[in-house]
C-alpha cells in the first residue's frame, strides 16, 4: 500500500479527496496547515497532493523546501489558474497541477498515472566517460564537477538520455516536460531550456556533441 500525503486546509474538500483515493492500494494521510506538515514524517510517503494557498503560508514555499531534500512526486492543487502561477509551481519542482474546482475522477486518474510511472521506472542513472547523471537522487556530474539543474532541465535531460539516438519531436518534449502540453508554454520555452542545458554540459555549447538539433523535427541525445 502506498501512502499519499494530502495537504489541504478545506476540511470538506480534504475529506472528499481522501474518500475518493482511499483504497486497498492507497492510504491517504491528511494535514491541514504547513505547521503540522513540517512535523510529519514523510519518509514513507509515495506522493504529496499540495494546496498552494494554506492558512499559515504558501504551499510553494513548502515545495521549495521539499525539493532541497527529496524528489517525492508533488501534485499541486490551486485556485490560481494564471500562467505565471502554474509555471512557477512546475519550475519549483511540482510534477503536476490541478486547478480548482476539479473532478475527483480526474484527480484519481492523475494520482494513479503518477504512481504507476514511478512503479514501472527502471532506469535511474546514466554513466559515460564524461557524464554521470543520477536521476533518482537528482545529482549530475560533468567530469569531476557536479552541476545544478532546474526541474525543467532535469526532465529534458532524462527524456533525451533515455531515448538516446532517437529524435524526439519538439511537441512531444513540450508535452512531457510541461505536463499538459503547450497551451500555457511560450513557443520559445523549449529552445531556452535546450540552450541552458547545453551551456551546462557541452564542451562547446555552440557546437553541441550530445544534444543535437534535428532541424525541423526536434532533438536527440548522442553518445
Amino acid at each position: 500500500m502506498k501512502n499519499i500525503l494530502l495537504i489541504e486546509d478545506d476540511r470538506s474538500l480534504s475529506n472528499g479527496v481522501r474518500l475518493a483515493l482511499q483504497s486497498e492500494e492507497y492510504n491517504v494521510l491528511q494535514c491541514f496547515a504547513l505547521k503540522e506538515t513540517r512535523k510529519a514524517d514523510i519518509s514513507d510517503i509515495a506522493l504529496i497532493i499540495l494546496d498552494i494557498n494554506l492558512p499559515d503560508g504558501s504551499g510553494l514555499d513548502f515545495l521549495r523546501e521539499l525539493r532541497k531534500t527529496t524528489n517525492i512526486p508533488v501534485i499541486l492543487l490551486t485556485a490560481n489558474d494564471l500562467e505565471i502561477d502554474i509555471v512557477t509551481g512546475l519550475e519549483l519542482g511540482a510534477d503536476d497541477y490541478i486547478t480548482k474546482p476539479f473532478s475527483l475522477a480526474v484527480l484519481r486518474a492523475r494520482v494513479h498515472a503518477r504512481l504507476r510511472s514511478i512503479t514501472t521506472e527502471e532506469n535511474t542513472g546514466y554513466r559515460s566517460d564524461r557524464f554521470f547523471f543520477d536521476f533518482k537522487e537528482m545529482k549530475y556530474w560533468v567530469g569531476k564537477n557536479q552541476i545544478e539543474l532546474s526541474k525543467t532541465e532535469q526532465k529534458l535531460l532524462r527524456i533525451l538520455v533515455e531515448n538516446k539516438g532517437i529524435t524526439i519531436e519538439r511537441s512531444v518534449l513540450v508535452d512531457r516536460i510541461w505536463t499538459d502540453g503547450a497551451e500555457y508554454v511560450d513557443e520559445n520555452a523549449l529552445s531556452v531550456a535546450i540552450k541552458r542545458l547545453r551551456d551546462k554540459i557541452e564542451k562547446m555549447p555552440s557546437k553541441p556533441q550530445h544534444i543535437k538539433t534535428v532541424y525541423g523535427i526536434g532533438y536527440q541525445w548522442e553518445e
